[in-house]
């Protein structure tokens, strides 16, 4: 019997291929996407879940509330270990150091390596906490003393290459010159996806022979670097609520004084392992794979959701609109002792014959799509995660959904016909299957209408950020940066003066980073005014005295700092303003008050965007390189080129990278465009756009495919009462208009549904950013007009052929 289910609806699918083809494009599209972004959600939900005990570890990290807002940092000061180390509720505290070594040699084998990543200082209570697999080396007797280190395997292949790691046991590694090290200890690299990515473990007393010997030493509570970490795993009947009590008294009894006058707060928080990948206020420690957003998996499911309702929404559509087709098959199936259960069986099974074509076409556009949209897809997913038997289970759980979805309801409509009424002819549609479907056309159209006038909207606010004036130049200039282990100021003084040679480069100025970059340096300042103190954080931006001129930053009023090591100011308008100065004119000649030293004001420059325009303009003041004897804030050489035609371009850069390896041998070049750093602060709004180019497009197409099929089913059933309407004088204009005006009634009242719906949804994204353009009533007007415009199209391919049909073929009765 089944075989013969199978037999009818393999003949049914095969009789109506436009309808078929139209359900498997609509379906197939659907399941891709559902595929592949179920695919990352898995992903980035699986990080760190391997962990035993994983829901009882947890990292310290610091929240600081200030008048001018919150600010979120990943790492506590350093003192907070050893407060909080004999608390009962918690069965481990283990502290980490990041830093990263400039070099670290074998000297034995007569290597070298730069810069190595993933470097930490850890105690042994590191590996209490987390469970790593010690294949050399024992886990009791390591990182106890000072100068020892554990190395993962993979590190070690590296450093030691063609060594058992039981034979690396007991080699030394240096350090910095200096630092001599033995290794200790080898452990598996984590085989589940991690955020722990740390490949060496230097023990956390060797911190003392370091640079940041007096900052261990001193242990200063009101010191937070995000450098310093704190994990912690709870006794199983910890008291969270005792914990979070006994941070907030650790806060309250170490604060600043100063803090407390301006009413600034720390906040010791306890943020869960599974959270780390996920929150950006905190970060992760590999910064340059990307952080998972929850909210755009939130957005990407939703896609998902909406393409396979649109493909489920063409199926039922399309299937009871035909219904009428197989009324007689059903009635003589009845007739012959079927069952109701026996037909809803049947129909089900062709609908899941269906779905079963299209998840085998999505699982091979599955592959493609995953580089399509390699914007969105994590850098580690790969087609292999399909072997999850998590994501076959889910596979399986999702076509049988669908199947159901959107098969049910065509079952119960077919199985329900009347016999006698469908043996004699007498079969009507009623008007709630009529009423239905129109219902779920429209549907399908609000959705697509959603689509297009949120892709119109975002794409015109992403224009406008991108076009917007920052207040300084950005076109044609270039910063290069001097090598991280090299911090010699004669250096990169020698780079600039080689530079000034170039004929392509029209002028070079020595600083930090560029007025708008990713990196950020504040520090406190205040000014008294009629008695009262005036106190608040201010930007520092670094640069020489040509900073101004090369970035085209106006000058208000004053001058430039004489030289770049005077201890002068230049503040921007937002500082003029913070502290009180009634006009620029004002503010040259007084002082600011920092760190006990009262600094003078010079100049005061016009305001520029130091972010995105999601912020706004921040008090900020421009100085020179002060503290160049200890420590130079010039790390970057800004070059202003003459043209920014290509071949000026490339004759430029070619020369600029020349002179860096003149200067620079070892190191690679870093060299960043400033209007490509600008369009990285909309790195994620872009991505937003993309999503919804794609996601219109595929909605349009399947709604439209829909339509398409309902339009075919029309008018294949009026096709007489066309044929009378042409023999009675009806010229094509006025039968096309017949056929259309239904379908775009539809359409026009799923345009007056989504008009409010994309208001409200891209007005509230809109709130995101503090500078942002208006919300016109002609993308509406146009979004409309475009769906229209696809609907008639769509309509009128087959009911301008359907209108030309001789009327003699129609009307003939044979």
């Amino acid at each position: 019997m089944i075989k013969n289910y199978f037999k009818i609806a393999w003949r049914n699918i095969m009789k109506h291929k436009v309808f078929s083809l139209i359900n498997v494009i609509g379906l197939t599209i659907g399941l891709s996407a559902s595929f592949v972004i179920g695919l990352m959600i898995f992903y980035d939900y699986t990080f760190d879940d391997f962990h035993k005990d994983g829901d009882r570890i947890y990292r310290v990290v610091t929240d600081f509330k200030t008048p001018e807002g919150e600010f979120y940092n990943s790492g506590v000061t350093l003192a907070l270990n050893n407060a909080i180390k004999d608390n009962s509720n918690f069965e481990f505290t283990s502290e980490f150091y990041i830093e990263r070594p400039m070099k670290v040699e074998n000297r034995s084998s007569d290597l070298e390596f730069k810069l190595p990543n993933f470097v930490i200082y850890a105690d042994q209570d590191y590996f209490k906490i987390f469970d790593y697999k010690f294949i050399a080396g024992d886990k009791t007797k390591t990182l106890i003393g000072p100068n020892e280190v554990i190395l993962t395997k993979k590190r070690a292949a590296k450093y030691f290459p063609s060594i058992s790691p039981s034979e690396v046991i007991g080699k030394t590694l240096v350090y910095n010159d200096s630092l001599n090290t033995k290794v200790t200890g080898i452990v598996e690299n984590f085989e589940g996806r991690t955020d722990l990515v740390f490949q060496e473990f230097i023990s956390h007393q060797t911190l003392l022979q370091t640079r940041l010997r007096q900052n261990i030493i001193r242990k200063n509570w009101n010191n937070t670097n995000s450098n310093s970490q704190l994990y912690v795993k709870l006794n199983p009947n910890a008291d969270i609520a005792a914990i979070e009590s006994k941070f907030k008294d650790l806060a309250t009894e170490h604060a600043d004084e100063d803090d407390v006058k301006y009413g600034e707060q720390r906040i010791f928080r306890l943020q869960p392992l599974n959270d780390i990948h996920f929150n950006e206020n905190y970060g992760i420690y590999d910064w340059t794979s990307g952080q998972a957003s929850k909210s755009l998996l939130r957005n990407l499911a939703l896609v998902a959701l909406f393409l396979l309702l649109l493909g489920c929404i063409n199926f039922i559509n399309l299937n009871t609109a035909q219904a009428t087709q197989r009324a007689k098959e059903i009635g003589i199936r009845k007739t012959l002792g079927s069952s109701r259960s026996q037909l809803i069986g049947q129909f089900m099974g062709e609908t899941f014959l269906l779905v079963t074509v299209s998840a085998v076409l999505s699982f091979l556009l599955s592959k493609w799509l995953i580089k399509v949209f390699s914007d969105f897809v994590p850098e580690g997913l790969s087609f292999e995660l399909f072997k999850s038997p998590l994501i076959v289970l889910g596979v399986i759980i999702l076509l049988v959904l669908v199947t159901f979805l959107s098969g049910f309801y065509p079952a119960m409509v077919l199985s329900k016909f009347n016999t006698v009424a469908v043996l004699k002819n007498h079969l009507g549609v009623g008007d709630k299957k009529v009423g239905l479907r129109k219902f779920l056309t429209v549907f399908q159209f609000t959705i697509a209408q959603v689509f297009i006038i949120a892709t119109l909207l975002v794409g015109r606010q992403i224009n406008y950020l991108l076009n917007k004036d920052m207040g300084f130049k950005t076109d044609a200039i270039v910063s290069v940066y001097r090598p991280i282990e090299d911090q010699s100021l004669d250096k990169i003084q020698l780079y600039a003066e080689k530079l000034a040679s170039i004929p392509e480069i029209k002028d070079i100025s020595l600083g930090g980073p560029p007025p708008a970059s990713l990196n950020s340096n504040t520090t406190d300042m205040k000014r008294m005014v009629n008695d009262e103190e005036i106190y608040g954080e201010i930007q520092l931006l670094a640069g020489d005295t040509k900073y101004l001129d090369l970035f085209e930053i106006e000058l208000l009023a004053g001058r430039v700092y004489r030289n770049d090591t005077i201890k002068e100011l230049v503040i921007n308008e937002a500082a003029m303003k913070y502290f009180r100065f009634k006009s620029p004119e004002d503010a040259v000649g007084k002082t600011l008050l920092y760190d006990d030293e009262y600094l003078p004001i010079v100049g005061v420059m016009g305001d520029f965007h130091q972010r995105s325009l999601k912020s706004d303009i921040k008090p900020m003041t421009l100085r020179g390189d002060w503290v160049r004897h200890f420590w130079s804030y010039f790390q970057a050489a800004h070059i202003s080129l003459k043209s920014d035609t290509p071949e000026n371009l490339k004759s430029g850069l070619a020369k600029i990278e020349n002179v860096y390896k003149e200067v620079y041998p070892q190191s690679d070049m870093r060299l960043e465009f400033v209007d490509k750093t600008v369009e990285k602060f909309y790195k994620r709004e872009k991505k937003i756009s993309t999503l919804l180019n794609w996601s219109t497009g595929l909605s349009i197409l399947i709604s439209c495919l829909g339509l398409l099929g309902l339009v075919i089913y029309t008018t294949n059933r009026r096709v007489k009462e066309i044929g009378v309407r042409k023999v009675l004088g009806a010229s094509l204009l006025q039968i096309n208009t017949l056929l259309c005006k239904e379908f775009l009634i539809l359409v026009a009242l799923a345009f007056i549904v989504a008009a409010p719906i994309a208001w409200y949804g891209i007005n509230n994204w809109l709130q995101e950013f503090s500078y942002k353009t208006n919300i016109s009533f002609w993308v509406f007007l146009v979004s409309g007009c475009a769906m229209i415009v696809f609907a008639l199209i769509v309509i009128s391919a087959k009911t301008l052929q359907a209108a030309n049909a001789n009327p003699v073929e129609s009307l003939r009765s044979e």
